[in-house]
């Protein structure tokens, strides 16, 4: 009886290292996702009658690996400015009754995208186009 409890204890305590080094390796893996959420871009719009709004776009950036997922995070200030450089002149020719038009969008800001980075293969992700 005392062999089999005496086996049983040692078979747990082999076990139990292997058990956390494979959740470790599991929780090292979800620390760092390739997905990168950016802050709401917003640019003035003119709405019907004259009056003004907003138009704000919720994007992120999907990197294709760890150091352009770190570059993009030494950017993002970089990137914000040229997606509002890029979207502004859009929003102020749009038309008051008509939607934004989000291939236009997307294509333009992934080319800043391109241009800021230096390299192609981050993907942009649009999350919501919205005019207030």
């Amino acid at each position: 009886m005392r062999r089999r409890l005496l086996s049983v204890l040692i078979v747990l305590a082999l076990a139990a290292p292997l058990g956390a080094q494979a959740a470790g390796k599991d929780a090292k893996k979800e620390e760092k996702t390739l997905y990168i959420p950016l802050t709401t871009v917003m640019a003035s719009v003119v709405r019907v009658a004259g009056r003004r709004g907003v138009l704000a776009v919720d994007l992120g950036i999907d990197a294709p690996d760890m150091a352009t997922r770190d570059r993009i995070e030494m950017l993002q200030p970089v990137l914000t400015d040229a997606y509002l450089s890029a979207l502004q002149p859009y929003a102020l020719g749009l038309s008051p009754a008509a939607p934004p038009n989000a291939d236009y969008i997307s294509m333009a800001l992934q080319h800043e995208t391109d241009r800021v980075l230096g390299r192609r293969g981050a993907k942009l992700l649009l999350g919501s186009i919205v005019i207030y």
